[in-house]
């Protein structure tokens, strides 16, 4: 490669590997001195004034959750000393933001995009967000991605139009998103309102018991309300009288007293490698087989308060996925340790360092008291101990003490490995994402094989031609599908052969091998983490089932 093509950073030092954070091991946890990560990252969180660079648009809306007091039949303290889950029937206020991602905060809400769906408890212990979205996956496993992604995502910087070229050119050479595209380009792609969709945690985190116990845990919103999509005709259809329809729906049905309700489900496995799976239980563009994993119900939550001013409480409102309370905890899990950095770094520089000062983001039942002082709009001073000139510890002095107790320091398997860049050894991109297909509906998959395949159809013959493996990697019955509209057979592509970056397994390589001749693929018998999926058209019924 010419020298004038060579990637570096902003100091001109080349950049050796942009694909692999630095880690211990090749699973994690990730090092705080990723600098090419972190110039990366901090730069990327700082792109756009004022709105945010992703989940622009969005609708906030408040309710309480209710708590079961155990998972499935057992006490949930043999699991999770968190204190919002001990009690049946205690309650805790929430927050909570629906949002797209891609789109500008004036956008279309019937955009095919995935949904954010962020909650904010606001418990006795401080607040603790779960920040995820409607889909259950998502496109990547490295934060130090994430960047190079949304850029793919986003408008042209030349047309500032949104190119499908530049989407699935990414796509093409990271079948990591595989899994993802195949609920994006689905029904699934664009939920017929915020009220009518799952959502999910999508990283994998950790409980912590008494005991100092942990386990690895998934969570999941499973709504008391039908699943219901839109095709795209349905989308186009509403989207020619209304941007906002689900923000009016889900304003409209809470001021009515329709109030929509969601259960807590969670899956929880053992803290360690799991080796005997055939993926990394903390990629989180996976899901844990539910035959193996089940959904276990925690807790109910309802949303019954609108928003009183927007900008205040919907475009002021900050999550983060490193809010979390004492019970609850992080695994090394490489996505979820990025944004654990980065939403934090983005409302500062979005909002202001004192953006937990402001009242729809502060604590609302526990005491804060901080040494953390002035800052850009400051408006008031945080707790300060017995002796308000003392802004510092430790100190004799009367000033603040460290609270002591248990804590979460050390918890989890003992990590040995060496300082590397390396992918996770178990990534198998292509069995979830043929199990989506093969477990869709005959309308969702109609519906996937027209908006998959006109985009590819539309794009520079070499992506076309790599998109068309990946189909056939998936299953011969889609490759076969979307072949119909490209025009691109398994013959035209057969020779291609994995991207250098892919670790194919032996089923892999078999099947790459006999690209387009390998039959029909065995049909799972759970639907993973998917309710039944209706089709929906709202203003007026303006396209008909």
């Amino acid at each position: 490669m010419s020298d004038d093509r060579t990637l570096t950073n902003r100091q001109g030092h080349p950049v050796h590997d942009n694909q692999n954070q630095r880690t211990i091991g090749d699973r994690g946890p990730a090092t705080l001195e990723n600098y090419q990560f972190l110039e990366k990252i901090s730069h990327f969180d700082c792109e756009r004034i004022p709105e945010r660079v992703v989940h622009a648009r969005g609708f906030t809306a408040y309710g309480t959750f209710e708590a079961y007091g155990k998972v499935g039949d057992e006490p949930i303290a043999k699991f999770t000393r968190a204190k919002l889950f001990q009690e049946a029937g205690k309650q805790t206020d929430i927050a909570i933001r629906f949002s797209t991602v891609a789109g500008g905060r004036d956008s279309s809400e019937a955009a095919r995009d995935p949904r954010g769906f962020a909650v904010k408890f606001y418990t006795e212990d401080g607040n603790w967000d779960l920040v995820g979205n409607n889909l259950g996956v998502f496109f990547i496993r490295d934060a130090i991605k994430f960047p190079d992604f949304i850029h793919s995502q986003k408008p042209d910087p030349v047309t500032f139009r949104q190119e499908a070229w530049r989407q699935l050119d990414f796509i093409s050479q990271s079948p990591e998103s595989l899994h993802m595209v195949m609920l994006l380009y689905s029904p699934r792609g664009i939920p017929a309102s915020y009220r009518h969709q799952q959502g999910f945690g999508v990283n994998t985190y950790k409980w912590i018991n008494e005991a100092g116990e942990s386990l690895l845990v998934k969570y999941h919103w499973i709504p008391k309300q039908p699943v219901r999509s839109w095709t795209a005709a349905d989308a186009a259809a509403v989207q020619g009288d209304d941007l906002g329809a689900h923000s009016k729906d889900l304003y409209e049905a809470i001021e009515a007293g329709d109030y929509p309700q969601w259960e807590l489900q969670v899956q929880i496995m053992s803290d360690d490698e799991h080796p005997e799976l055939d993926f990394d239980p903390l990629d989180d563009t996976k899901v844990w087989p539910e035959q193996d994993f089940p959904k276990m119900a925690v807790g109910n939550m309802t949303l019954n308060r609108n928003v009183d001013n927007v900008f205040a409480e919907n475009e002021q409102i900050a999550f983060g996925t490193g809010v979390l309370v004492d019970g609850l905890d992080f695994s090394d899990d490489k996505m979820l340790v990025g944004r654990t950095f980065s939403y934090s770094d983005t409302q500062r520089y979005r909002v202001g360092p004192n953006y937990l000062q402001l009242p729809v983001n502060q604590a609302k039942n526990a005491k804060v008291a901080t040494n953390q002082r002035d800052g850009q709009m400051a408006y008031s001073v945080d707790g300060t101990g017995e002796n308000p000139h003392v802004n510092y510890e430790p100190s004799v002095q009367g000033g603040l003490v460290e609270a002591g107790g248990p804590g979460h320091d050390e918890v989890g398997p003992e990590i040995n490995g060496r300082l590397t860049r390396k992918r996770i050894a178990r990534t198998n991109d292509y069995k979830q994402a043929a199990e989506r297909y093969l477990l869709s509906e005959d309308w969702e998959k109609d519906d996937l094989v027209a908006n998959l395949g006109g985009d590819i159809a539309t794009v520079p013959r070499h992506i076309q031609e790599r998109m068309m493996w990946h189909m056939y990697m998936i299953d011969d019955e889609l490759g076969n599908r979307i072949s119909e509209i490209t025009g691109i057979t398994a013959d035209d592509v057969r020779d291609l052969g994995p991207l250098a970056t892919q670790t194919l397994t032996e089923d892999e390589l078999a099947r790459a091998a006999n690209l387009g001749k390998n039959g029909p693929r065995e049909v799972p018998d759970v639907m993973t983490h998917c309710v039944p999926n209706e089709r929906d058209v709202q203003a007026g019924e303006a396209v008909t089932a």
